[in-house]
């Protein structure tokens, strides 16, 4: 048996984007429901592209996006690559999703429901900070317990996660078990994992049988791209603290890991879109993969 790494864009999207029991399971191991009247029962998916409601303001893809009975609504982001960009998407993302539950001038602000973010990223970009788990909502500074509700945003560091550090959350440990433990390599999924129902079938999702050469084919130019990326990011850190010590500044060296990496990203990305596009790729793909705009994809 031989397994796709439930990370990479299509697969991820395949279990959680397809099977409302999968996601469902997932949201509720990770997000911090408090009481089990918060958890989730039931979900409805609804687009993954956020259009704005004019032409001239920005699209937006996530990964999943769907909403329960009371309208709470959930996103999930797989993010393979640390930038601060990301942060700042996820933002993006949740705010134009809050606000577009109000439908027109009669609509009232009590009315609004709260919106998760669930991201996973298969990166550390707090190294300083030893837990994988990082819960963000809008407090008081002074006094923290005071909560602004309507947004709460979950990230998670893949590479950081220890099974020791979410005791009694079971289902959290399988799921983030199964993110990080099965790849190509895999050859027999962990009995553990088997022997839930729901992360069985999540395994299923991800045989290598169960996709078309095409889907494989685009499967494979995803880590490709991801590789690229990954290598020219470090490419420009390393030059960029390479100029800053000859400058002797550390405005030299953020300048140049900044310049760096904006600028060689940019440029692969525009390379590997334009070969995508030449191969039939759908625009949503090549945006997921390159982060460039469907705009952006258009005009190549």
């Amino acid at each position: 048996m031989r397994y796709l790494d439930p990370k990479a864009d299509l697969t991820f999207k395949k279990v959680f984007g397809e099977h409302p029991d999968l996601v469902i399971s997932l949201l509720n191991a990770l997000l911090p429901f408090e009481k089990p009247e918060e958890e989730i029962a039931e979900i409805e998916y609804l687009t993954p592209e956020l259009v704005p409601e004019t032409p001239l303001k920005k699209n937006s893809i996530v990964d999943v996006r769907c909403k329960d009975k009371m309208g709470r609504q959930f996103l999930v982001e797989m993010q393979m690559l640390w930038s601060p960009a990301f942060m700042q998407r996820v933002l993006f993302n949740a705010s134009k999703a809050y606000v577009r539950q109000l439908g027109g001038r009669e609509s009232k602000y009590e009315l609004l429901q709260p919106v998760y973010s669930l991201n996973l990223v298969n990166d550390i970009f707090l190294p300083d900070v030893p837990e994988a788990y990082h819960d963000y909502k809008i407090v008081q500074v002074e006094h923290t317990d005071k909560v602004i509700e309507g947004l709460r945003f979950i990230f998670v560091e893949l590479p950081k996660f220890k099974p020791q550090d979410f005791k009694g959350k079971k289902m959290a440990v399988l799921w983030l078990r199964y993110l990080t433990e099965i790849d190509e390599h895999t050859r027999q999924a962990p009995k553990e994992l088997l022997e839930n129902p729901e992360i069985s079938k999540a395994v299923t999702q991800i045989e290598e049988s169960a996709f078309s050469d095409a889907q494989l084919w685009w499967y494979d130019d995803f880590w490709d791209a991801v590789r690229v990326e990954n290598t020219l990011i470090s490419d420009a850190l390393r030059e960029g603290r390479q100029e800053g010590r000859q400058e002797g500044r550390q405005e030299g060296i953020q300048e140049g890991i900044q310049e760096g990496i904006q600028e060689g990203i940019r440029q692969n990305s525009i390379q590997n879109a334009r070969g995508m596009k030449a191969e039939g790729i759908p625009a949503g793909i090549i945006a997921k993969i390159t982060g460039l705009t469907p705009d952006e994809i258009e005009k190549l």
